[in-house]
């Protein structure tokens, strides 16, 4: 079948439901669809297409019901497992702030926060003219509001395999050989535009880099896929790498900023999670972990006029 169409069967494995699930939706009007002797072909791009609306309509909806409960603060963007331990640490002390964290990627998270949609945004995007991280990504995304930046630690990033390094990857030129098979980053977020601006300047067509093509959304995704031997490599945090027990080779330490905007960084929400990271308990979970840095924690980097 040619790779702009989908058969139910694909669209059920691409969605991770039930084929009668597949056909329901297609009942109800609410999935692109054709009907081709006698058999429904999903047209991949509008499929895509349909899968990404779907997903902001429930962000927006969910920032409305959030509004209406005091306390609540939706945030979008990069995944580290710090903000597992954040949400966490908010649960046991502050009651009354409930954080919710949608891994959409750096970019996504910025353009979520700028239509209004999240309350904050987490980033860890490289300006590469620069080297200055975030800021000049949200000078030029987020427009409609006024956006505050702060930093909430740095963090190592680097390539995990498993205990041993078979493939001996030592670097973004090691993707190009024949047999390692890579696990990548969803498209926007900010470890693929890491990798994808290294194998520009390596002159390493994506095409020749096996698994290319095959995205996670988490950092745990990228470990586990690793893990179980689905891929021979892949760019997550030196965390993950501890936890899953997995060699870890480091390429470079990067600034994670909470991004929000001006009216919800003075708001209870915000003010309670830069408490968090000035609490002693909070500092020796996340140092339990290793590869995290909070020399800049908590502080303003940018605000907007």
């Amino acid at each position: 079948m040619p790779d702009e169409f989908l058969a139910t069967k694909e669209v059920a494995e691409h969605l991770g439901i039930h084929e009668k699930q597949v056909y329901a939706l297609v009942k109800a009007g609410k999935i692109p669809a054709s009907r081709v002797t006698g058999k429904w072909l999903f047209p991949r791009r509008l499929l895509d297409e349909w899968i990404e609306r779907t997903a902001m309509e429930g962000l927006a909806t969910a920032r409305e019901r959030g509004q209406r409960i005091d306390g609540v603060l939706l945030a979008a963007g990069s995944h580290d497992p710090v903000l597992d331990i954040l949400q966490s640490h908010l649960a046991s002390r502050h009651a009354g702030v409930v954080l919710f964290s949608a891994a959409t990627g750096s970019s996504e998270g910025l353009r979520l926060l700028n239509l209004g949609h999240t309350d904050l945004a987490w980033s860890h995007l490289v300006d590469p003219a620069t080297g200055e991280y975030n800021v000049p990504h949200v000078k030029r995304i987020v427009t409609a509001v006024r956006p505050v930046v702060a930093n909430l630690l740095w963090r190592d990033l680097g390539f995990v395999t498993v205990q041993g390094n078979p493939h001996a990857i030592r670097g973004f030129e090691d993707l190009g050989r024949p047999g390692v098979r890579l696990i990548n980053r969803q498209a926007g977020a900010g470890t693929r535009l890491l990798l994808d601006r290294r194998l520009d300047e390596l002159g390493i067509v994506p095409s020749r880099v096996e698994g290319y093509g095959r995205e996670a959304a988490t950092h745990y995704e990228v470990g586990l896929a690793v893990l179980s031997g689905e891929a021979d490599t892949g760019l997550a945090s030196g965390s993950v790498a501890r936890m899953l027990g997995l060699e870890f080779i480091q390429v470079v330490q990067e600034r994670f900023d909470l991004v929000t905007t001006k009216d919800t960084y003075f708001g209870p929400g915000v003010q309670a999670i830069l408490e968090a990271l000035r609490d002693a308990d909070f500092r020796r979970r996340v140092a339990n972990l290793g590869h995290y840095d909070f020399r800049d924690a908590g502080r303003i980097l940018y605000a907007a006029p």
